[in-house]
């Protein structure tokens, strides 16, 4: 399980152990979310092998799990090693690779997990909320209504449970969500905004929902984002 760097700006070895780079450059095959991102990143490792001559398989949101799944560990079940790669961060969370991740279990494959950078963990470690006891949820409903309904639901779960909650959105509809947040949350609910990290235009500031209203939100449109109430 390879990560890689959540931002461009960085290259990586900026953000990995130099030991992940003796491990990527003893594999050949690889199991990735997207083909393109994965030669851009395995070319920047300046690994010894070229990159026309190692071989991809795709794994992303369009995988079924089941036949796809099982004929791309076919060749580790050969002996032949594989390293999962996501678009972005660290494979398995938040990312599709759980599913071959799950077959390789089942057939006895030990799987091997390298350190690197999870958005996720970044901006619970950088939030100031409960740090014990945290619930990733991924993307809310696209709809008003239902995403109003979800935020409630994790607002309450943040107070009862004392359960930092997290979140995400596609870039381009960050705004709408946090302006909804503002609107649904109660005013001593605190929320965390959580944009490009690692990047050089990082942002990360946690404030009441009361705070977030007499201030402008910042400059979240189309920007890699995580959410946090708590």
């Amino acid at each position: 399980m390879i990560p890689c760097p959540i931002s461009d700006s960085l290259s990586p070895f900026d953000c990995l152990p130099a030991a992940n780079g003796a491990v990527i450059d003893g594999l050949d095959y690889f199991i990735v979310e997207n083909t393109r991102s994965a030669r851009r990143f395995l070319a920047k490792c300046h690994i010894s092998r070229k990159i026309d001559d190692l071989e991809f398989v795709e794994l992303n949101e369009h995988t079924v799990a089941g036949a796809a799944v099982e004929a791309m560990i076919r060749p580790l079940l050969a002996g032949r090693s594989a390293g999962v790669i996501s678009e972005a961060g660290v494979p398995g969370v938040a990312d599709p690779g759980a599913l071959v991740v799950e077959v390789c279990h089942r057939h006895g494959i030990k799987v091997v997990p390298l350190v690197g950078p999870s958005s996720i963990l970044l901006a619970m470690m950088a939030s100031g909320l409960n740090g014990q006891s945290f619930a990733f949820n991924g993307y809310l409903p696209i709809k008003p209504a239902e995403r109003a309904k979800a935020l409630k639901t994790l607002e309450r779960r943040a107070k009862v449970e004392h359960q930092s909650q997290l979140f995400i959105e596609a870039p381009y509809r960050n705004v709408k969500l946090a302006e909804q947040i503002l609107e649904v949350c109660a005013a001593d609910t605190r929320l965390v905004i959580a944009c490009d990290i690692t990047s050089p235009e990082e942002y990360i500031s946690m404030k009441s929902v009361a705070e977030w209203r007499r201030v402008s939100l910042p400059d979240i449109a189309k920007r890699p984002t995580i959410f946090i109430i708590g």
